[in-house]
């Protein structure tokens, strides 16, 4: 056995541990069942929002369709500095359900995150302790509130984790962009499950306002133009781990919207893998490590085959390998995300590694761009 094979496999069966540890990590974090109690926690609901005057009435649409009693409702919505007319749009919405506390304000910038100025520009004013984010191209379920309060009561935490899915159409490129959020969300719950959790998305993500002033709010976290979620989340779970859970509902599931061209998933994504290189968890570190070694390797693998310096049944072995370990957590996310016919086209699994590893490899050195702004990682 060659050296390039011996690489190939140690990378390989790292990648396999790492993922069958999160996914018995999964089978662990339990569904959560609504009891029935009457609602008693008052939420303060923030959405930064920048340019989304076409996604803004479906959210505060959702919103006002809430289950839950409108007086333990406050909404804050943070305009970063638009140049459409999303103000317009809130306003109108505003004047429309009065009786909905509503407060829009303008952001101010103080550090390199317009994100977490947003957030941290609501936090004094909000009225409520819990606040819970979400984004503006997203879509609240009716029962959203209503869930969050009953695992409040029943379980009494200071920091809970949503899960976010795709309202996607049913075309390829719609399919690969939720293949790769379900792979996300069900590495997130692993890790809850396996006690080292690292990963959440801002689109649901709720805390208390005690806890978020406790652990220091953004203090020393914002450096980044994002990690408004992932870097709190740690943040939480450095300074009290039992008091940050995992929600596992469908009723608490936030539905965003995917990308709609290439270059703006490369962009998002690029994003996302940026705030990598911030984790504090060595686990987390780790992890991400062996997952671009992982595809990365494929990657030089399927060159090395085409020059013939490597032969095809290795690669095709490491590849059926990571198919399956990668196929059983998907199989276990779209069980709790969507509970339907669910399959893995060989497609996208031959193209993500290609996908992914220049996207691990850009966001080392690249910029990004979002919201039409330009950001280092």
């Amino acid at each position: 056995m060659g050296i390039v094979s011996i690489v190939l496999l140690v990378i390989l069966l790292l990648y396999v541990f790492l993922i069958l540890q999160l996914i018995l990590g999964f089978n662990k974090v339990k569904s959560f069942e609504v009891t029935d109690l009457t609602p008693k926690t008052a939420f303060t609901i923030v959405v930064p929002f920048r340019n989304e005057a076409k996604n803004l009435p479906t959210l505060l649409e959702s919103i006002s369709n809430l289950n839950y009693p409108h007086k333990m409702i406050e909404i804050i919505l943070v305009d970063d500095f638009s140049t459409d007319n999303s103000e317009r749009i809130c306003i109108q919405w505003r004047m429309k359900y009065e009786h909905l506390d509503t407060t829009l304000l303008e952001n101010l910038h103080l550090s390199y995150s317009p994100k977490k100025d947003a957030i941290g520009r609501a936090m004094p004013i909000a009225k409520h302790d819990w606040v819970v984010t979400t984004d503006a191209d997203c879509i609240v379920n009716k029962n959203w509130l209503l869930t969050l309060d009953n695992y409040i009561q029943n379980n009494n935490p200071e920091m809970i984790v949503g899960t976010v899915m795709y309202k996607a159409k049913n075309n390829w490129f719609h399919h690969f962009q939720q293949l790769d959020l379900m792979s996300l969300q069900g590495v997130t719950i692993g890790s809850f499950g396996i006690g080292k959790p690292f990963m959440c998305n801002g689109a649901n993500f709720a805390y208390t306002k005690k806890f978020f002033y406790e652990i220091g709010g953004f203090g020393g976290i914002s450096d980044t133009a994002s990690g408004d979620d992932v870097f709190l989340l740690q943040k939480a779970v450095n300074a009290n781990p039992d008091k940050v859970h995992y929600l596992k509902n469908t009723d608490s599931i936030v539905k965003t919207k995917p990308e709609k061209d290439l270059f703006k998933l490369f962009m998002q994504r690029v994003r996302w893998a940026g705030k990598s290189t911030g984790y504090k968890s060595s686990y987390a570190k780790f992890l991400a490590v062996v997952v671009l070694l992982m595809n990365l390797s494929l990657v030089v693998g399927c060159w090395m085959l085409i020059v013939g310096c490597l032969d095809w049944k290795i690669i095709l072995s490491v590849f059926l390998m990571k198919y399956i370990v990668d196929y059983i957590l998907l199989y276990k996310s779209n069980s709790y995300l969507r509970k339907g016919k669910f399959f893995v086209p060989v497609a996208s699994s031959i193209i993500y590694p290609f996908f992914s590893s220049l996207v691990g490899i850009y966001s080392l050195f690249g910029s990004f761009r979002w919201k039409g702004r330009k950001f280092s990682n």
